[in-house]
């Protein structure tokens, strides 16, 4: 160290101020410790709030909306054609962010988190290094790593400033409404991201390596999903890969290779959305006794403590399910167990939400787990063509299924597709943490009409006690 260098202590350093980091270190203030959170922006937040989440779910409502005032000529109510303002959109994001942004700077104020904005850099297992602040290093007792995760590039693509390839980060700029945009993969960004662009205007061609969209999710929920993206984009090529990527002045060359009639075409820009990796580099971890596991993820247990005692890691860091809720139990499980109390990540079912139209979620065991575990199960779904609200908004694509145990009849999981999903799953969330029964679930009185009733619906035809479809032996 420098002499005349900044050093201060404290109780618990944060590293990151994402959904977890910042859970943790409010956490710890509110259980009466020292925090300071230092993150690479000035404000909390991490990816989600500011590159990730919330601008994509701003974008996507907006959207939605454009979706159903052409629908709603069938029902009488005719609109005009929509105007797009592509300034005012990306305020509109700008606005929601800053909003949320400054309550987190707000609550933080409030909890007596100190706030920084640097580099951290591990100097020992209770040191760091800030690089970009007037505070030099800091010692700690406990320090929670919650730097979160990045986008990647397959080999051979690099993004330039400037440059007609994207990442989710750049998308959410919404730069412009390319006339034809490329996706490079099937999951959750890249058909969230896709919707968004091909509603606004864009022709979008979605390519994806495997045999299907969304793999890992059971292919029911998929399929109207999938029949709703064949209308609004001009392709889905699956079994198909990128072979070669060639920038030009009028766009962007690409050759394909699998099932594709057209091996070689053309786009204006081309969106990455093949995966992210954890940001482990370059945080002096080899100065900790944190080990990494071979993907570069930091091991943690269930008490999300690494393999250095007094330093913890939650979040996309550590691997599993990259969600922002998962996180943010995480971070609070970290802070407490700091702070000597008896917690542990011991979840048994976390949700998980694909926020396109319809929406897809699901939580707990999955039908194709099942499969590959050969695990028996029984299973009922509940068509929500026979639901009167899914009815009303012209919303009977969807479905909702459970997932029980066959001895026990304890609700293992429960996957649903349709509007507002998002909200849905946390009744299925509860009763699989609870260990509620097909019947616990049956017999719980649901508001009429609501899409909430097509859980007890499906519920109850374990029972055999359905009103809208006609009762059958499970199977």
């Amino acid at each position: 160290m420098v002499m005349g260098e900044l050093i201060q202590e404290t109780e618990v350093l944060v590293i990151g101020g994402g959904p977890g980091g910042y859970a943790a270190a409010f956490r710890a203030a509110d259980l009466g410790l020292d925090v300071t959170l230092v993150d690479l922006s000035d404000r909390p937040g991490g990816v989600c709030l500011h590159r990730g989440c919330i601008p994509s779910k701003t974008y996507l409502f907006v959207t939605e909306l454009m979706y159903d005032a052409a629908q709603a000529g069938s029902m009488g109510i005719m609109f005009d054609t929509p105007r797009i303002d592509l300034h005012g959109l990306r305020a509109w994001k700008k606005q929601v962010v800053d909003k949320m942004a400054g309550g987190l700077v707000s609550l933080a104020d409030q909890r007596g988190v100190q706030l920084l904005k640097a580099r951290v850099e591990f100097e020992a297992p209770n040191r760091v290094r800030l690089h970009g602040s007037d505070v030099s290093h800091i010692k700690f007792r406990h320090a929670v790593i919650a730097t979160g995760s990045h986008p990647t590039m397959p080999p051979g693509l690099v993004l330039k400033k400037g440059g007609r390839l994207m990442n989710s980060t750049g998308a959410l700029e919404l730069p412009d409404i390319p006339e034809r945009l490329l996706v490079l993969g099937g999951g959750y960004v890249g058909l969230e991201l896709g919707s968004v662009y091909a509603t606004l205007g864009s022709r979008v061609t979605v390519v994806e390596m495997m045999d299907r969209l969304l793999a890992g999710v059971d292919t029911d929920l998929v399929k109207p999903l999938q029949r709703r993206l064949d209308n609004l984009f001009d392709a889905i090529l699956l079994n198909t890969k990128v072979s070669g990527v060639q920038e030009q002045e009028n766009g962007v060359a690409v050759t394909f290779e699998g099932d594709v009639a057209e091996s070689r075409q053309t786009f204006d820009r081309i969106l990455v959305a093949t995966g992210r990796k954890p940001n482990t580099t370059n945080l002096g971890l080899e100065h900790t006794g944190v080990e990494l596991d071979d993907r570069g993820f930091i091991k943690v247990d269930e008490q999300m403590c690494t393999t250095a005692d007094n330093i913890y890691a939650i979040g996309d860091v550590i691997g599993g399910m990259m969600l922002a809720h998962k996180a943010t139990r995480e971070g609070k499980i970290a802070a407490e167990v700091i702070a000597g109390q008896p917690s542990a990540f011991d979840v048994r079912a976390i949700p998980a939400v694909v926020y396109t139209d319809p929406q897809i979620a699901w939580a707990g065991l999955t039908e194709e787990e099942a499969r590959a575990a050969r695990r028996p199960v029984k299973v009922q779904r509940f068509p929500w063509k026979f639901s009167g609200r899914a009815t009303t908004m012209n919303a009977a694509e969807g479905l909702t299924k459970i997932i029980v145990d066959p001895e026990t009849e304890r609700i293992l999981g429960m996957g649903i597709v349709g509007r507002d999903t998002e909200g849905l799953i946390s009744e299925g969330v509860l009763a699989i943490e609870m260990g509620a029964l097909a019947e616990d679930m049956a017999l719980t009185i649901h508001p009429h009409p609501t899409l909430s009733e097509t859980e007890a619906e499906a519920a109850e035809i374990f029972t055999g006690t359905a009103t809208h479809i006609l009762n059958k032996k499970s199977s």
